[in-house]
């Protein structure tokens, strides 16, 4: 696989990854296009505070992208859409409204898996505990027990915040990522990419060795929309070996190649 911001992949034998992060509501403010490519990753932040009329705009944003296959899950920013904050049946209400209409221009993962050509893709908005946003859990037990729903099958993990160590580095010079992810990754899940955002400072690519951690966050820590999406050239798949690599259950009775909606398969 290549990792790159420049564009080079090749779409006979590759397939593309454009990963993007921590976008803000600033969509309108990038003095450059987001790169084609196969897949559109968005690890969380796409809003400032969850407001719906965000919310809205980002789905239209979404929409006027080429990538055939979108995935996104929401971010600490994303207040509305995390059950804890939003009790209550106008908070229900208000949240169900705001994933159905994101849900028609993109695939959200909320501890879910989807399939892309082949690749097992889970996505999790949790991180530690940080200020009083949403997807907060207490470090130690809250956390490991977060972490040990990831399946161990996972190709690409996308989380809203880092592991410890990569691509968590704060302005004040202290870590925020999580000591239990970081454990869960290295000696259970083991991914070959785990892409995520959150820390706005220390954006890139990093890697263990054995996983490749991509901070893909597009906004610096001023919130200027200044950052360059992530790209991955990952081996394309054969048809034959995508299906072998799809549970039965989720496998469409009409032709697998169909997009649309949340569907959590894609050929």
């Amino acid at each position: 696989a290549v990792v790159s911001t420049q564009s080079t992949g090749n779409k006979k034998t590759t397939v593309r990854f454009v990963c993007t992060s921590d976008t803000h509501n600033q969509t309108e403010r990038y003095n450059f296009e987001i790169p084609p490519g196969d897949v559109l990753i968005h690890a969380g932040d796409f809003s400032q505070v969850g407001d719906i009329t965000e919310i809205y705009h980002f789905a239209d944003w979404l929409d006027t992208l080429p990538h055939p296959i979108k995935i996104v899950i929401p971010g600490n920013h994303e207040l509305t859409f995390d059950p804890v904050c939003m009790r209550g049946d106008r908070g229900t209400e208000h949240r169900e409204k705001m994933v159905e209409r994101l849900s028609q221009s993109c695939t959200l993962l909320e501890d879910t898996t989807a399939i892309v050509h082949g690749i097992k893709i889970f996505g999790s908005p949790w991180q530690p505990e940080f200020g009083g946003w949403a997807y907060n859990l207490i470090r130690g037990d809250e956390c490991q027990a977060k972490w040990l729903e990831i399946p161990t099958d996972t190709d690409f993990l996308i989380t809203h915040g880092p592991p410890a160590g990569h691509g968590d580095l704060c302005r004040n010079k202290i870590r925020a990522g999580c000591v239990d992810l970081l454990q869960e990754i290295q000696t259970r899940v083991k991914p070959q990419y785990h892409i995520f955002g959150h820390i706005h400072e220390d954006s890139g690519v990093t890697t263990d060795g054995q996983t490749k951690f991509v901070n893909a966050s597009m906004c610096d820590s001023r919130y200027h929309a200044n950052q360059y999406p992530i790209l991955i050239d990952m081996p394309r798949v054969s048809e034959e070996m995508v299906l072998k690599s799809c549970p039965a259950e989720w496998r469409p009775e009409i032709d697998p190649r169909t997009r649309g909606g949340n569907s959590r398969y894609f050929s």
